[in-house]
């Protein structure tokens, strides 16, 4: 059922109704990908609504989705050019959800989805440094590349921790990174002299890919939720 913009916000928790107001003033409040007005109204059931680019607080009961998103999908709940989404994949899941982070058109493997809005901001804030492991397919001199890779390393003017890096097997790596910035790990390896050829992240947090396929998702144990909501809501995975 459709109800305005400020009514929703303020039963999930956001803000209150006036504040709400604010936020769709300032058009800090989309729906669908469209930026909202004031007075618009949504169906929270139905709609993607995001406050600052982030899901509302889950009402209710949450769902928690593990993917394996393969190549050729975006990972976002709507593309302005008409391009399929991970959302397509999980459309099965009896609930409305959203993608933890990203991973870019081009990458593969395992993708969070989730309906709770608290642990989405907690796993996203870049205070937390959640652990991502990825592994790496590419071509160039690996030897050279391996003590950059593992070195002190700068993006966009920040300076990145260390990563993790070792290698699986001639041209294969496996590069542990603690920021998830935009295209973190394809950067770093051009930085290093590599071209990658093929990226799959295989480990977030606590959560491991393991053998599923492509394309297939599967809801988490709840171990695994219990390690999100508990372990690493305080910190470094």
């Amino acid at each position: 059922m459709e109800e305005r913009l400020q009514k929703i916000l303020s039963s999930r928790g956001v803000a209150s109704r006036r504040a709400a107001e604010g936020y769709l003033t300032a058009g800090r409040v989309t729906v669908n990908g469209v930026t909202a007005a004031l007075g618009d109204k949504a169906d929270p059931n139905r709609d993607v609504i995001l406050v600052d680019g982030l899901p509302l607080p889950v009402a209710g009961e949450g769902t928690y989705i593990m993917l394996h998103k393969p190549r050729g999908y975006v990972t976002t709940c709507a593309d302005e050019q008409g391009r399929k989404t991970v959302l397509e994949l999980v459309e099965g899941c009896g609930a409305n959800v959203w993608p933890v982070g990203r991973l870019d058109l081009n990458s593969e493997g395992l993708l969070l989805l989730t309906n709770d809005g608290a642990l989405t901001q907690r796993l996203t804030h870049p205070s937390h440094e959640v652990e991502k492991e990825y592994h790496v397919t590419a071509a160039g001199d690996i030897q050279t590349a391996l003590p950059v890779l593992a070195g002190e390393m700068t993006l966009d003017g920040q300076r990145l921790r260390p990563a993790a890096v070792r290698v699986l097997a001639d041209g294969k790596l496996s590069v542990t990174i603690h920021e998830g910035k935009n295209r973190q790990v394809r950067r770093m390896c051009q930085m290093a002299g590599l071209t990658v050829k093929r990226l799959v992240r295989v480990r977030e947090g606590s959560l491991h890919l393991g053998a599923l396929k492509p394309g297939c998702w599967r809801p988490l144990t709840a171990e695994e939720i219990s390690q999100l909501q508990g372990v690493e809501q305080g910190g470094k995975s």
